[in-house]
């Protein structure tokens, strides 16, 4: 046995992949464990939920990624139980010690209480919740094309997203192109284009972490694509034909009414309105933040811990005073900064606080439309949404996941054209609600996360 130090990289999303990479080729032992063979490119999730992309065109395999690194090992398991104070991590019930461990198991969709929703409103963290989406909003259009009642019909069309966020903005752009531009030639009895797709917003705007000007330009670009965006409207029942809502707004507005409460008649409703912490997280027994997150030092330490980090969407990690946002950007700077604090201790050595470097954010709302920021730069439209293009090319990982995208998205913006519109799993319909065979009986895939 090696008497090297071990280090033991829970997750291979953004943060455990960046920390294995950052470590391979050092005098340390790796072992990254992930209950799923692949690494996922989340940014682009949506766009195999809008069947824009295929599911192998934004994953990569774990393994093979990690390959030339001769001193990191890939295990294909569940981590169930983490003992701090013992140094082990047990792997579907097999112990396997640690040295050093890096926590970075993401977190999944919180329904803020009520977990009875998700059955109704899938939220997108994995391929299979994106699939799922893709099923339900594909299918929706076949049951609409065979209905004769127009109410039916209308509900059919009607898709309702939850959440005023990137995801959610992102969804209902996408949503409203599929309808308006990809379907608008493949139905006869129906018209795609008299789709209704409505963003639910519970606070004032939308993409509420980009300045003012930016967010009242997506809504104004989200609403060209005809998308109805409610701000002020919290969710307070979701069921199989709709949403009910609650309004804070003061002034009567076209479909709201002056305030009060109301409902949106809707097949087909996604969720992207906040995420929580995983269970392994919970089971730690360290201090944890409102939203399961675990809170660490400056170092991504866990408090009070030897050895044991926690980075990424996992970790409650604050600068000037507030959390830092769980971004790719935030997970692959942690890493690295993790990856170093490992190394430079094993010599001796100290290395400065962690501190987010902020290269600046972006939102693509459609086909030649998006926000971003950066330095207090603001761009909109067309040039927003080529530097979203260049950026998501430039991380995604491996070169031919880089081509595929790339063609595949030149020929849909050319076309408007999307071949991955594919429903690969049986679907049938409860009244006007679309699921899978036996959804009810099966946990949601939104409820998943790596470990829980």
């Amino acid at each position: 046995m090696s008497k090297e130090p071990h280090v033991v990289i829970v997750g291979a999303g953004f943060a455990g992949l960046t920390a294995a990479q950052e470590l391979g080729g050092e005098a340390v032992r790796i072992t990254v464990v992930d209950r799923q063979n692949h690494h996922l490119f989340q940014p682009l999730l949506y766009q195999v939920a809008m069947a824009g992309l295929s599911p192998a065109e934004i994953a990569a395999p774990i393994r093979g990624v990690l390959a030339a690194h001769k001193n990191v090992r890939v295990l294909l398991g569940e981590v169930t139980a983490v003992d701090l104070r013992a140094k082990t991590v047990s792997v579907d019930g097999e112990p396997l010690g640690y040295d050093f461990l890096v926590l970075a198991v993401g977190a999944k969709t919180s329904y803020f209480g009520h977990d009875d929703w998700a059955k109704d409103a899938p939220g997108l963290k994995s391929l299979e919740d994106a699939l799922e989406i893709r099923h339900r909003v594909l299918f929706a259009f076949e049951r609409a094309e065979r209905e004769t009642d127009p109410a039916v019909r209308a509900r059919l069309l009607t898709f309702a997203i939850i959440g005023g966020g990137p995801t959610g903005v992102e969804l209902a752009g996408a949503v409203s192109e599929l309808s308006r531009f990809v379907l608008n030639d493949d139905f006869r009895s129906v018209n795609p284009k008299d789709a209704k797709v409505v963003l639910v917003e519970a606070g004032p705007r939308i993409l509420a972490s980009f300045p003012e000007t930016l967010s009242a330009s997506a809504e104004e670009q989200l609403e060209e694509l005809g998308v109805e965006v409610r701000t002020n409207t919290r969710v307070t029942k979701i069921d199989p034909d709709g949403v009910e809502w609650e309004s804070a707004h003061e002034d009567e507005l076209p479909g709201l009414g002056k305030g009060g409460r109301g409902r949106i008649e809707a097949s087909t409703v996604v969720w992207g309105a906040g995420v929580q912490g995983t269970s392994l997280a919970k089971g730690l027994g360290v201090p944890l933040d409102r939203q399961g997150r675990v809170i660490v030092d400056d170092h991504a330490r866990i408090a009070d811990v030897e050895g044991a980090f926690a980075i990424g969407d996992m970790a409650h990690f604050e600068q000037d005073g507030k959390p830092l946002p769980g971004l790719s950007p935030v997970a692959m700077q942690q890493a690295r900064h993790v990856a170093k604090v490992i190394l430079r201790g094993l010599q001796g050595q100290t290395v400065k606080p962690f501190r987010y470097f902020d290269k600046g954010s972006m939102a693509t709302i459609g086909r030649s439309r998006a926000i971003a920021y950066a330095n207090g730069i603001e761009m909109r439209g067309f040039l927003a949404w080529l530097a979203w293009l260049f950026i998501h090319l430039i991380y995604l990982v491996g070169f031919r996941s880089r081509a595929v995208v790339l063609f595949t998205w030149a020929w849909s913006y050319f076309a408007y054209d999307r071949g991955a519109r594919l429903m690969t799993h049986p679907m049938k319909a409860v009244g006007s609600r679309v699921i899978m065979p036996d959804h009810d009986e099966r946990k949601p895939m939104s409820q998943r996360a790596l470990t829980d």
